[in-house]
């Protein structure tokens, strides 16, 4: 997986030029921060409704 990522990198180092490059790299840690941040939402989504569906203990 690694040595395939390196390819990959030598050849876009290749092919696109600098400001591409950076503009790819850029968008893709986009990508993965707004997959993260969703995951995060969805998470607290779920304990909130679970949180509102228990039961509640008397006192």
């Amino acid at each position: 997986m690694n040595t395939t990522l390196r390819v990959l990198e030598r050849l876009e180092g290749l092919l696109l030029p600098g400001g591409q490059r950076a503009a790819r790299r850029n968008a893709w840690a986009a990508v993965l921060e707004d997959r993260r941040r969703a995951r995060a939402r969805s998470e607290a989504a779920a304990v909130l409704e679970a949180a509102a569906t228990r039961p509640r203990r008397a006192t």
